[in-house]
């Protein structure tokens, strides 16, 4: 029978938050890639394209390779190579090897997850929302930290001391090495999942569509703000570049406290739910933005930050218990693949900051948590008890 065991997740949780501290950095040090190689915002855009490509929609790949049999050197592999891939970015003068740089760093990040989520699901016991969330908030603490880490950086050291951000990669990539034994699973039990015995229920892949589209939109709109905050702040605004960054980090850590607290609410009231709940909130809060400034929109962004992410490990759960016989898979279409499809968006919305500026890309944003909110409200959730394991 599994069990909660919360010195592993943590454990796999600082190998999450080491592997996404590289993924939240990249969006914030794209002014700086601008400059250094005179790039458009479309070109701009398209790193993060590639970003999310490799680091993203290839996850399903890699939650197939896990499905198969376990892939314990994905965990060293995938945090060493996110780390020294991004940290080796601000060396090439050109163009095309940054986007080498971007897509190995992505490709580390693309093993860690699946692995790791599967994994994780193991140890959750009969809490699963609660106990993925412990795994995914190291993710978004990653993502909330990167930005900081990135510019403070360059702000003290300059764009090409860059390289020293692989440190916390290199250290946790040693520390799984020695630690792999702690964590690992016993023969024959991560195949079983949750899910052995279970048949694949009437509608479960439109329900798995639609989960995915509404990840899809929360994932536009995360990425979004990460990367048009910056642009605006700096480029239209001329403020200060730590400003922008910090901006993004409260908004960042906001996501990781609202993983913390939606998991629970899920494991008690539902998934879909909360799903739900997030989806309509944000819509609410998401314009409040455009009138605030000061202490009240780090507040703001904070509070957006927590509604948005709050069905982040959530989600995860539905996934893996939409297809419990492939949770590998499951943790990467929810994780990667529909986190790496709505980031495409952000592509796009570097044409609409190129023709129009970046506030009003930053705008058009608002439109996306209605459309998550109709996707929700349409959703057959098959599981006939959505808050048990």
């Amino acid at each position: 029978m599994r069990r909660f065991n919360l010195r592993v997740l943590v454990f796999l949780s600082l190998g999450h938050l080491t592997v996404d501290i590289y993924q939240g950095a990249l969006p914030a040090i794209l002014p700086f890639l601008k400059e250094n190689l005179n790039l458009t915002y479309t070109k701009a855009g398209s790193i993060l394209i590639m970003a999310n490509f490799t680091s993203c929609l290839l996850q399903p790949l890699f939650g197939f390779l896990s499905d198969k049999r376990e892939q314990a050197f994905l965990l060293p592999l995938g945090t060493f190579a996110a780390g020294v891939g991004y940290a080796l970015i601000s060396v090439p003068s050109h163009f095309l090897p940054v986007l080498m740089l971007v897509c190995a760093s992505g490709l580390g990040v693309a093993s860690y997850h699946p692995e790791g989520y599967k994994l994780a699901g193991f140890f959750t016991g009969q809490r699963p929302a609660t106990g993925m969330s412990i795994f995914s908030v190291g993710g978004n603490l990653g993502f909330a930290l990167g930005p900081t880490i990135a510019i403070w950086v360059i702000s003290h050291l300059g764009f090409t001391s860059l390289s020293v951000v692989m440190l916390p990669a290199l250290l946790f990539t040693a520390a799984i090495i020695a630690g792999r034994g702690s964590v690992a699973v016993p023969p024959g039990a991560a195949l079983a999942g949750w899910g052995a015995g279970v048949a694949a229920k009437k509608g479960v892949y439109t329900s798995l569509a639609l989960t995915i589209g509404v990840v899809m939109m929360r994932s536009w709109i995360q990425m979004g703000v990460a990367a048009y905050i910056p642009f605006y702040f700096i480029e239209e605004l001329k403020s200060d570049p730590v400003y922008a960054a910090n901006l993004v980090t409260v908004f960042l850590l906001g996501g990781a406290a609202g993983t913390l607290v939606g998991a629970p609410v899920a494991d008690k009231w539902g998934h879909r739910f909360v799903l739900r709940a997030s989806m309509l909130l944000t819509t609410l809060v998401f314009p409040l933005i455009f009138f605030a400034e000061g202490r009240l929109l780090f507040v703001l962004l904070f509070v957006l930050g927590a509604l948005l992410i709050s069905s982040f490990s959530v989600t995860v759960v539905m996934g893996q218990k939409l297809l419990p016989r492939n949770l590998g898979i499951a943790s990467g279409l929810m994780v990667g693949f529909s986190i790496g499809a709505g980031g495409i968006g952000v592509t796009l919305l570097g044409m609409v900051a190129d023709w129009f500026g970046a506030y009003t890309a930053l705008k058009s944003i608002a439109v996306l948590p209605l459309a998550g909110f109709v996707l929700s409200m349409i959703l057959t959730y098959p599981p006939d008890r959505e808050g048990t394991a």
